[in-house]
């Protein structure tokens, strides 16, 4: 979390991001909300993500692997229904379609993967029933 404050002021600073007021949102012409993210907004939030994404993850404790494992199984979940929907879609150019099928691949592996490793897991806190003389 020491390392949020700086990305966030170095990010305000490249994007040039300034706080708005409420009468200069209301002041703006209506086209201009949610126009098109350009490179570098885009880039910031990636990092910032990947940021958080490992502070969380260095945090925690080895008691809540398995939850977690499961967390991130369904957010691949979502992550493969987004990149089936980029495959099938015949519009798309094709290395846009190839990054999509990358996708596919990848967290297919990841959901499959965790799958394995929890099971795993699971089966190491299972007691063995005494065998019968």
């Amino acid at each position: 979390m020491r390392l949020l404050i700086p990305i966030l002021v170095f990010g305000a600073i490249v994007l040039g991001v300034a706080p708005a007021t409420a009468q200069d949102v209301a002041a703006a012409p209506a086209a201009s909300h949610g126009g098109d993210v350009d490179f570098a907004s885009q880039l910031f939030v990636f990092m910032l993500a990947t940021f958080i994404g490992l502070g969380v993850i260095t945090r925690v404790s080895r008691l809540l692997h398995t939850p977690l494992m499961s967390l991130t199984n369904a957010i691949s979940a979502i992550a493969v229904v987004g990149s089936i929907i980029v495959v099938s879609n015949p519009e798309h150019p094709t290395v846009i379609t190839l990054i999509g099928a990358i996708a596919l691949f990848a967290s297919m592996t990841n959901i499959v993967s965790g799958f394995l490793i929890t099971d795993r897991m699971l089966k190491m806190f299972k007691q063995k029933e005494p065998s019968k003389p």
